[in-house]
């Protein structure tokens, strides 16, 4: 067990956990949100430390969802009344995707600090 996350993951999981119900932000966002890094840095970090966060509020760009996390991540997705796309018939699984235009969350008044 890591008892002293770098401190730059420390301000990737603080700042995930204000993103609210409902709501994702894109890798990309997160990261333009601190001010430092970019999407992989952030999915880096995700990827290590994000069991401990509301892991499923921090999403791809192109509204797919994790890979391997599907049906978990869509249990969250409906529990909180997440905006979702249906999935063509001919989409892989018929898997939904994130309706991004709807979910994303705007911090305009919302400092990650």
């Amino acid at each position: 067990m890591i008892d002293e996350l770098p401190e730059y993951a420390e301000r990737v999981l603080a700042a995930a956990e204000l993103i609210p119900p409902g709501k994702v932000m894109t890798y990309g966002d997160l990261a333009e949100w601190l001010e430092e890094g970019g999407p992989r840095q952030v999915g880096r970090v995700m990827t290590l430390y994000g069991s401990a966060v509301a892991w499923w509020r921090v999403v791809r760009a192109d509204g797919k969802f994790l890979p391997g996390h599907e049906q978990r991540a869509l249990a969250h997705y409906r529990e909180e009344g997440t905006p979702l796309k249906d999935a063509g018939r001919a989409a892989t699984g018929h898997m939904p995707r994130l309706d991004l235009r709807k979910a994303r969350w705007h911090t305009e008044d919302v400092s990650p600090e």
